[in-house]
Parts: C-alpha cells; structure tokens; sequence
C-alpha cells in the first residue's frame, strides 16, 4: 500500500528488488523506504485553532505539546467516521501581534479533499487558517530495526525523538519534518520535506541502506501491524469505537461533533461489531467482502483485508465481528464461494516490532 508521490512533486525511483527483499529488510534486520506522498498534508494555524480543531476532532487539542503528534478522527454528527488523520504540533509562530500554534495534519489519500473541505468551512468564522500543502510537498517513511540508522545518517541525531516526537531538521537548505512513527509495527520515522527536495532526501535514504518497499510488501506489513486503511477496512458506515482507532479518541475533552453517541457507547454499552485479526490454519482463496460465520453458522462478520504473512507462516486477515465472538482463540469459518475455511480470532497487531 504505499502511496506514489503525486504528479506534481518529482518522481521517485520505484521498488524492483522484489517483495522478499522489501520485506525482509523491514522485517528482519534493515530499513526500508516507503513513498507516501500522496497523502494529505494540511498546515493549520491562528489564534483560534484550538477551539475550532478541538470541535471537530475526537482527540484532545489542548493537551498536544509542542514538537509532538497525536492521532485523531474527524466523525459526523451520527459518530461514525470519514476520516482518520494525525495532527502534528510545531513549534508557535511569532507575528506582528500574537504567538500563534502551528499544526499540521496529515491525511489518508482517500480523504484528503473531503479534511480540506471540512476546515474551510470554519476560516471565516474567526482567526483559523487553513492552508492546503500537499502538492508542495513530499512524504516518505523509514520503517525497519535499522531505521534509526538510517535516519541519523542523513538527517543526524533522531535518537531524542520520542513516541509520537516530531522535529524539523535543516538538510541541505531544506526543512525536513521528522516523525517517529510505525506503520509496520516496526521501528520507524515518517519524513515531510519541499517537494523540490524530494528525488535527493529518497536517494540519500536508500544511500544510506535503505531499501525502496513497494505497494505490495507494504500492504502485507500494514495487515500484519493491524492497521485499518480508509475505504478498505474503514467507511462513512463505521462508528469509530468499531475501528481499535483507540488512541484517537478522548473521553475527557469538551463537545465536538459526534460526541453524544461515541460516548454513550463506550460509557453505556459497547459496539455491535469491532474490527478483529483473523488466523487461517490452511491456505486458502478468501477476498475482501466474504461473509465470517460462527461455528454454529450464524452469519456474524465479514473480511476487509486479507494477505499471507510470511513472518508467521500463515494467511491473516482483518474483518469486523460481531461483539458476541470477539475473544481471541474463538473458532470461526470463512466462505469464499463455493469453499468453506476455518481461522481464529486473533489479537492485534499479528506481528509486534
């Protein structure tokens, strides 16, 4: 699954070094180097970006420090999601007259224009500025047990990051951002550079040991981290409590969209269904969309990403279940056509750094 840099921002060298090798080098013991360009990248800023973020997002504005990030979901009125994003603090801007916060949020791709459109909205309401940066700008991801390495090598000293630390680096005249981030469930930085320095920051990584992970490794390694991708395991059709987006959401902030309901479920009840891990103890053909059942037959979930892991020797799969089954170890089956396949709910991530 990763994301090409966009037709505006240089092209990048692709992967042609095979999926075992991508894989290996974040799985085992080097780096690999991810294109995510075409995510979203939104700078926000004003005297009023607290107050107007904080109503708009499941996660607590006012407790982001400087130079660090968080993760956040943008629902709608009924507490389901349409959008899953990561708000990135740097440091305040000094102006004529006021210190103003300086955020910058990043998107999935699928839900970049429809986060835009969503903050737009408010930049007439007060001092709330909205500015959209991604075709101005590069994205990549350093993922794998040498990635620190790698990183210090090009950009210098990470070692001070912390989890969910965020910096701004000068390299080469450019400012690099620099994340301490996983999207594998292995150690990782995500990097956010100007686009014109995109072709030299990927060269200099891959210089450095790095080896370019393509699409397809990627998508293996995120199923195995069991991270949810908008519109694949993740819709307009979700309450976000169903998603583990766990991290995402404060129970202690003050109203925002949506609220009422995410609370009352986690305060009142519990969600009908969650997102799951599931384990195949033989191969199979299983796809996206085919219906999970109870080993009593009942219909009670259905599959939204599916991949074999070769670090655990097996295909896994991700899918939503309904709350009576969500134990792990509990026995289910899978129909794919004609075929009937046996598999377990498994805790997640399938594979920790």
């Amino acid at each position: 699954m990763s994301e090409q840099l966009m037709t505006e921002t240089p092209q990048i060298p692709g992967s042609d070094s095979g999926t075992a090798t991508e894989y290996a080098a974040v799985r085992e013991q080097g780096a690999g180097v991810v294109g995510m360009s075409s995510r979203g990248r939104i700078s926000v800023g004003g005297l009023e970006a607290v107050q107007f973020l904080n109503g708009l997002i499941t996660n607590d504005m006012k407790t982001l420090g400087v130079d660090t990030w968080m993760p956040a979901v943008f629902p709608n009125v009924q507490g389901r999601l349409i959008a899953s994003v990561r708000v990135i603090r740097f440091k305040d801007i000094q102006t004529d007259k006021n210190v103003c916060p300086s955020y910058l949020i990043d998107t999935e791709t699928a839900t970049h224009n429809l986060v835009m459109t969503t903050l737009q909205r408010f930049t007439m309401a007060g001092d709330f500025r909205v500015t959209d940066l991604t075709s101005k700008t590069a994205q990549f991801s350093v993922q794998g047990p040498d990635a620190e390495r790698v990183v210090q090598s090009v950009l210098g000293d990470v070692t001070n990051l912390d989890v969910n630390g965020a910096a701004k680096i000068k390299w080469q005249e450019n400012e690099v951002a620099a994340l301490r981030a996983s999207h594998t469930g292995a150690n990782g930085f995500d990097l956010i550079t100007e686009a014109t320095a995109a072709d030299a920051l990927w060269r200099a990584l891959v210089s450095s040991g790095a080896t370019p992970v393509g699409d397809e490794t990627f998508e293996i390694l995120r199923i195995e981290a069991g991270l949810p991708r908008y519109g694949i395991d993740m819709d307009e059709t979700n309450v976000v409590t169903e998603t583990n987006l766990d991290d995402a959401v404060s129970y202690t902030k003050g109203c925002y969209i949506g609220q009422e309901i995410i609370a009352r479920i986690k305060y009142r009840g519990h969600v009908a269904k969650k997102l799951v891990g599931l384990s195949f103890g033989e191969s199979t053909n299983a796809a996206p969309g085919d219906s999970i059942r109870s080993a009593d037959d009942k219909d009670i979930g259905r599959i939204t990403s599916i991949t074999y892991s070769p670090h655990l020797k097996q295909t896994i799969a991700l899918g939503y279940v309904k709350y009576d089954y969500l134990a792990p170890g509990t026995n289910v089956k899978v129909i794919s056509g004609e075929t009937e396949v046996k598999a377990n709910v498994t805790e997640l991530p399938f594979v920790r750094g």
